[in-house]
């Protein structure tokens, strides 16, 4: 039986769901989102609340169960408010700045890189850090690494672009050796 499955999801105010055309809607303040039903699970909506269930009792069915259950409350809670990640450039004349809708940045090669936002993601940059956020977490996660895949942080400066809260593993240089 799934742990994650078997939670209850609360709606909370301001947040209207819908099940149509084997999609859950969810409609907020915030965005509208749509997260499409997986095979065999069952959702009712019963008192403020969304219980999932399944119909059949094998591996892959217990596996949709819980990520059916997790992709709708990440779409409930986009629906409220946005999700944000921070990531930081660090090294010497490592910039970011944006030209309109287009991140651009220098992070030591010969030309400049460009990154067109998605549509449902804002990027903002202040300082060194960038700032993605929207209403979908799999978009603002998957444009997040996207960026940080252009420099990822190397060990020795830690010259590169880390998220805020990631730690480097920093490794010693050549030492000299006294003889």
């Amino acid at each position: 039986m799934s742990k994650i499955g078997r939670k209850p999801i609360n709606i909370p105010e301001g947040i209207n769901i819908e099940l149509k055309d084997n999609q859950v809607e969810v409609k907020g303040p915030n965005a509208t989102l749509r997260v499409p039903v997986l095979a065999d699970i069952d959702m009712k909506i019963e008192e403020g609340q969304i219980i999932f269930t399944s119909k059949k009792d094998d591996r892959q069915t217990k596996s949709n169960w819980g990520t059916m259950r997790s992709l709708v409350q990440n779409a409930v809670d986009g629906a409220g408010q946005d999700y944000s990640k921070i990531l930081i450039v660090e090294g010497v004349g490592f910039k970011a700045n944006m030209d309109g809708k287009n991140l651009v940045m220098n992070l030591g090669f010969s030309h400049p890189i460009k990154f067109s936002s998605p549509e449902g993601v804002i990027i903002e940059v202040e300082g060194n850090s960038i700032k993605v956020s929207g209403a979908d977490k799999a978009q603002v996660g998957e444009a997040a690494a996207n960026i940080r895949n252009f420099k990822k942080p190397e060990p020795y400066k830690g010259k590169g672009i880390r998220y805020k809260d990631e730690v480097v593993r920093r490794k010693s240089g050549k030492k000299a050796t006294t003889g």
